[in-house]
């Protein structure tokens, strides 16, 4: 049996359902895992009853209107969070002593094993960022992307939860998401969802402020037209005051993915994970990216959506509340990463 430390980007939950679903297939073959993660993404995975050391501490989006602000700036901040992380993670590390270490774009983590000669495992779905256009931005962007072909090259082992062509040492294992525990039926009753149910979820950030309140107004514009109720998680670092009638706020919830499942139509932030999840279960959706954050904007473009459609919401809205389910997509993604992980370790 062997021991395996899991470092957790904190940034979001999107990295925190991921590492669930594959750590539920995991554990039953490990004398212990243990998770490194700070505030939102540490109480999910605590939530998951996960061992969760919360320790990591992340600087926000500079978001005004839904447009990314101040980029090279959160990029200099980015860079004296990693060098933090890489003191916490050597530290646990030495602490810990694990046989392995992951890091779900935690590439502060994967750094100190390597410069410790130790087993490593990143997960990923960034190959390069490009946030930023001007020169000075543009150098410091650069380095940060020769830096993580560097790590590309020198792990054990890269997992892509994506589609694609494996090549020498990065495999590709399909969408990442977590199970649910019952079927959709009965998920409803669970949560009381009557009727047409809108479910408005921003992430574990405080980036989607501007989303809620878009879908908000949308709704007000049309729930005259339809017999629909909105519910909104705005996860653990956004606070909301709404009393509006046939509007639920519910703040943080550790089972998003069982509410994705359930919910006739998801409007969301354009993150990688709650899209797969609404994907596999085959909700209707609407995702809105965050107005100049490159991954977030290629994934809407996927789905077909840009920042503008959020000033067409309402047309969007009873729109997709029309649409009937979308065949669910079975995606055995954490199943291949947790063999994969496996293989690693004996």
């Amino acid at each position: 049996m062997k021991n395996l430390l899991f470092f957790t980007s904190p940034i979001g939950l999107g990295h925190a359902t991921r590492d669930v679903a594959i750590a539920s297939r995991l554990r039953q073959y490990l004398n212990k895992l243990t998770f490194v993660s700070g505030q939102g993404a540490s109480k999910l995975i605590s939530d998951n009853e996960f061992d969760a050391l919360d320790l990591y501490r992340h600087y926000g989006f500079d978001i005004s209107n839904g447009e990314f602000k101040n980029k090279l700036r959160w990029l200099l901040k980015y860079s004296s969070y990693h060098n933090e992380c890489k003191k916490i993670a050597k530290n646990v590390i030495s602490d810990l002593k694990p046989d392995l270490i992951i890091g779900d774009e935690d590439y502060a983590a994967v750094t100190v094993a390597e410069k410790l000669k130790m087993p490593r495992v990143l997960i990923t779905d960034i190959f390069d960022i490009h946030f930023t256009k001007g020169l000075i931005g543009r150098l410091v962007e650069n380095r940060m992307n020769k830096a993580l072909q560097r790590i590309f090259r020198n792990s054990d082992l890269v997992i892509i939860p994506d589609v694609g062509t494996d090549y020498d040492n990065v495999v590709f294992v399909g969408p990442i998401v977590r199970d649910v525990s019952t079927d959709r039926n009965s998920l409803r009753k669970r949560f009381g969802f009557a009727g047409k149910t809108i479910l408005v979820t921003v992430g574990g950030t405080n980036a989607g402020a501007f989303l809620i309140r878009r879908v908000l107004s949308a709704f007000n514009k049309i729930k005259s037209k339809c017999d629909a109720n909105l519910v909104i998680v705005n996860g653990p670092s956004l606070s909301l005051d709404t009393n509006q009638e046939r509007v639920l706020s519910l703040g943080y919830v550790s089972n998003l993915h069982e509410m994705i499942y359930a919910c006739d139509l998801l409007v969301s932030l354009a993150g990688r994970s709650t899209s797969d999840e609404a994907v596999a279960y085959g909700t209707p959706s609407i995702f809105i990216p965050i107005k100049g954050h490159f991954e977030q904007e290629e994934n809407a473009k996927k789905f077909g959506f840009s920042f503008d459609d959020i000033y067409r919401l309402d047309e969007l809205m009873l729109e997709k509340l029309r649409d009937d389910r979308h065949m669910a997509k079975i995606s055995n993604g954490a199943d291949k990463a947790a063999n994969l992980i496996l293989n690693l370790l004996t």
